[in-house]
């Protein structure tokens, strides 16, 4: 019965991710959760109490996921200029899969303030990924510059998601250069 139970969430869950890629938040609905895992709508509701709770378990499930892809890739790399290269590429390579899409399609607005505080949370452990490759270079203030590293991230991921005029990759480009440019000049300095 857990199992069966498991496998149910799983499903939802897949269908909320789907939903808010095609979507927004505006296609998450209860009824269309139902409709895509053949579940009756009132069963939605015996998983998840709200969009939000719905929201909240995505977050839950795929953020360890995604530090994980970026530890990897950071992991691989040699030096600590290759290190804080890796860690931007990879978020932004997140940025284009579509479980990173469903969750940035969510309203703040949907959410209660202890939920956004745990996604808050869950973005933290991106930045201490890359906080040993910048006290590697020398910076004297390697947690408060990776902070800075990750705004200059956010920043092109939602460049990124808007669909902005400059082509995916040189978007991806232009944010490494700045990023890489900026820890090293600022370490040098």
């Amino acid at each position: 019965m857990a199992e069966h139970r498991q496998l149910q969430r799983d499903a939802l869950l897949e269908a909320a991710r789907a939903l808010l890629a095609e979507g927004g938040m505006e296609a998450l609905t209860f009824p269309a959760l139902a409709a895509r895992t053949g579940l009756a709508r009132s069963s939605v509701y015996e998983y998840f109490r709200s969009r939000a709770a719905v929201v909240e378990e995505l977050c839950a499930v795929d953020f360890p996921s995604w530090a994980a892809e970026i530890a990897d890739a950071v992991a691989v790399a040699e030096s600590p200029q290759q290190r804080v290269e890796a860690y931007v590429r990879a978020q932004l390579a997140l940025a284009g899969d579509p479980r990173h899409r469903a969750l940035a399609a969510i309203s703040a607005g949907e959410l209660d303030d202890a939920a956004r505080e745990r996604i808050r949370a869950s973005h933290g452990q991106f930045v201490g990924l890359v906080v040993s490759a910048l006290a590697d270079l020398g910076h004297q203030q390697p947690g408060l510059t990776a902070g800075l590293v990750q705004g200059v991230v956010q920043a092109a991921v939602k460049r990124l998601e808007l669909g902005a005029a400059e082509d995916s990759a040189v978007i991806i480009e232009a944010t490494v250069a700045l990023v890489l440019r900026g820890v090293t000049d600022a370490a040098a300095g």
